[in-house]
């Protein structure tokens, strides 16, 4: 069907071009590919948290039926780690040591899942059974799961070799001048919580399939990933130690991301290294409960955080005392998660003063990374609990205390004590707008009505400012093909966003073309050199406008290819419906005449790679209304308002889904999902038996709107959106729910998941 161009522009709300395969079921997940002869691999997981081992029996598996290979940390000598790329600077300028992530144990596992050996048998279920037979001998040691514990003087060590659990020490801010700021305050507000443990929990789990060509020495790595360009030069250059250009890396359809499937993880080197030693393709499945045990897991936090005030509630000053898990080892970005959230600790408000120490802490678990705002949700949630708190703390309306101390438009662009500079802001619109459409004014009558039904009514808001899109570029290659049609190559990653339906429009603008006559390609190392993958709401704010700026570049050239074959100025023509044309008139050719008529591949090709030198700062606010029954200890959001601030708009319905998913995962957290280990470093939530998700059920309608101010920093004022639900939700869900406690009983902390277990045993001491 042939619909008018402008309708699939910027701004449109184009319909997902790419769901049609997947709802018929057509799609390729990477367990969807089949190589001939593939093999099946199997990685024996380490069931204790801390112990030491030996092997005392590898023949009988090696010899069981179906086994082709069986491999330990004896023979992968020859093989880097999967190492941690972002170490930091310490106060006193050193460097800390670097624990990074072996292949397989040498002798020692530090949580539970820990990779002790790599199977590979004509199927899963005889690898599976060959590791049964694999004889250990154990030697248990105590393990820390604790995370402040875990800096205790008598605590067991992760790593022995350091005399402490302490992975790294960092500041940022100015540590005097904010002691003198609180030494001047009128009052001091402080929070101590911690921000949960959260397992990502994508719909597709892990998967990978590798190849060897023996002739040509090039691996094939097919896998679900958030962009294969990183992860090729990590297999490359720190474990093969061998030429990028000797690995090819393919992802297909990828059934969710959020940050965790960034990361090389090592089950991706031990099958190509099985491949190249046996000389067939094998195939890797994560099950789900390896996914609960193996892939990084996201958040935990141990916060105390101080507000200082004047009289009148201007804010002074802000300490932070953040403890940061990093599990049994440092991971791809372990250390900058924490350190991000850090630049971002003072969120909307304008805070001079800032004294922010984190410790990174090793405990006997799983190693933390990256997931869905990669610090920016700890730091919205740091600060905005504790404004509330202050507000408590003065006796200050809430919203009165925010519109006292946000930073004013008139004063950007502005510098935080981050070292992050916002270029647009207008805080107090966003959260005036949120207010209104919430009824703000009319609360306290729904709490009495909620009262009168032995319920409890909590209103809570957060006002959120994220950095995303951060500084960098993200190239994009077009051709306008044989049949008319043109093909954009990019290195971002598609995991549910939509890509090729945003991409799309980008194109559109530009070249006028049916839209299923363009065609996005991602995910493969051969069609295109380099790309920056998907992550921290990057994709559309530097791949569009890299795509824009190549959609102008083929537009004129077609425009130049129809001048000559039409004996036109450029200028007299115009690109629409798949024709180019000399304005006013009938005379036209059509594109797949005119990709005919191109002399060389030049002509119809087009790339652009645009540089962004700062980051862009989403902002908004959301506002939550729960009830809580105090028998049951059940909260129920009643009400969720969200009024965002995302620059330009490139399509509303992707963003509407964008935030809707953000705001379910932001309630997961608080209200649901929460990590928990025995002390003897099991996992007691390692399956959905035991790790709530959240449901259709649990969630609100949303009443959503944007009150958009074009970013000055990205070239088509886009901001991006992708993290931005999650930023804003958790906070919100947490203030209304503490709001109605306090209302009810006094009670201004509950840790989060505040599950009705918890809620219940709050209110009743």
């Amino acid at each position: 069907m042939n619909i008018a161009t402008p309708k699939f522009g910027v701004g449109a709300s184009a319909l997902r071009k790419e769901d049609g395969k997947l709802l018929r079921g057509e799609g390729a997940f990477t367990d969807d590919v089949r190589a001939e002869g593939e093999l099946r691999g199997y990685v024996l997981r380490s069931p204790h948290a801390s112990a030491r081992f030996a092997f005392t029996d590898l023949d009988a598996a090696r010899s069981a039926p179906g086994v082709h290979l069986v491999l330990t940390a004896d023979d992968l000598s020859h093989l880097g780690p999967v190492v941690c790329q972002t170490p930091l600077k310490q106060p006193d300028g050193s460097k800390h040591a670097l624990k990074h992530v072996p292949l397989l144990c040498d002798g020692e596992v530090r949580y539970v899942g820990d990779a002790v050996a790599f199977i590979v048998a004509d199927t899963l279920a005889e690898a599976q059974d060959a590791a049964e037979l694999i004889g250990i001998d154990w030697e248990f040691g105590d393990a820390q799961v604790g995370l402040a514990a875990a800096l205790e003087p008598e605590s067991p060590l992760v790593w022995p070799d350091l005399g402490t659990n302490q992975a790294f020490l960092y500041r940022m801010g100015d540590r005097s001048a904010t002691e003198a700021a609180f030494a001047e305050a009128d009052h001091v507000a402080t929070v101590k919580f911690i921000n949960n443990r959260l397992v990502c929990n994508y719909m597709e789990t892990r998967a990978c399939l590798a190849e060897w060509d023996g002739e040509a020495a090039k691996f094939t790595l097919t896998l679900g990933s958030q962009g294969v360009h990183n992860i090729r030069k990590t297999l490359a250059n720190d474990v093969f130690k061998m030429p990028v250009e000797d690995f090819r890396l393919i992802t297909r359809d990828v059934g969710g991301g959020f940050g965790t499937k960034v990361f090389n993880y090592r089950e991706y080197p031990l099958a190509l290294e099985s491949a190249r030693r046996l000389g067939r393709p094998v195939k890797w499945v994560c099950d789900r409960t390896e996914h609960f045990l193996a892939d990084a897991h996201g958040r935990d936090n141990d916060v105390t955080a101080s507000l200082a005030m004047d009289k009148d509630g201007r804010i002074l000053g802000l300490k932070i005392d953040l403890l940061a898990n990093m599990g049994g080892y440092l991971h791809q970005f372990g250390p900058f998660i924490p350190t991000l959230g850090a630049t971002m600790s003072t969120g909307v408000y304008d805070i001079q003063n800032l004294d922010f120490e984190l410790r990174g802490v090793y405990t006997h678990t799983t190693p933390v990374d990256a997931y869905r705002g990669a610090g920016r949700p700890e730091a919205a949630f740091l600060i905005e609990r504790l404004i509330d708190a202050a507000a408590r703390e003065i006796g200050m309306p809430v919203a009165e205390l925010r519109r006292k101390n946000f930073i004013r438009p008139d004063q950007m662009p502005y510098k935080t004590p981050g070292g992050r500079t916002y270029d647009v802001g207008e805080f107090d619109g966003h959260m005036t707008r949120a207010l209104e459409k919430a009824d703000a004014a009319g609360f306290e009558e729904r709490a009495s009505d909620a009262k009168a039904r032995g319920k409890l009514r909590g209103f809570g808001t957060a006002v959120y400012v994220e950095a995303c899109a951060f500084a960098g570029s993200e190239p994009a290659k077009m051709t306008l093909d044989a049949d008319g049609g043109v093909t954009l190559y990019i290195g971002t990653q598609t995991n549910g966003q939509g890509h090729a339906t945003a991409y799309s429009q980008f194109v559109a603008d530009k070249i006028g073309i049916d839209f299923d006559k363009i065609t996005v390609r991602q995910g493969d190392t051969d069609e295109l050199a380099d790309g920056g993958g998907t992550g921290g709401s990057r994709s559309i704010p530097l791949g569009g406008v890299s795509v824009a700026r190549a959609s102008e570049v083929l537009a004129q050239k077609m425009k130049k290819l129809a001048a000559d074959e039409l004996e036109a100025a450029p200028e007299d023509i115009e690109l629409v419906d798949g024709s180019a044309r000399i304005v006013g008139t009938d005379r036209m050719i059509d594109y797949s005449d005119l990709a005919r008529a191109a002399r060389n591949d030049e002509d119809r090709t087009a790339d652009a790679d645009v540089v962004q030198d700062e980051a862009t700062y989403p902002n908004g606010t959301h506002i939550c209304e729960v009830e809580i029954d105090p028998d049951t200890g059940i909260v129920e959001i009643v009400k969720y308002t969200i009024v965002d601030d995302f620059g330009v708009t490139v399509n509303p319905v992707l963003l509407l889904g964008q935030v809707h998913g953000g705001v379910v995962q932001g309630i997961g957290q608080c209200l649901q999902e929460g990590v928990v280990h025995s002390e003897d470093g099991q996992l007691l939530t390692a399956s959905f038996m035991d790790y709530t998700m959240p449901r259709a059920s649990d969630v609100p309608f949303f009443d959503f709107e944007t009150r958009n101010v074009p970013s000055t920093t990205n070239a088509l004022g886009i901001k991006g959106a992708g993290e931005a639900g999650t930023i804003g939700a958790c906070p919100a869900v947490a203030n209304a729910v503490i709001d109605a406690l306090d209302r009810a009983r006094g009670i201004r902390h509950i840790e989060m998941p505040a599950t009705p277990q918890r809620v219940w045993e709050a209110l009743n001491g």
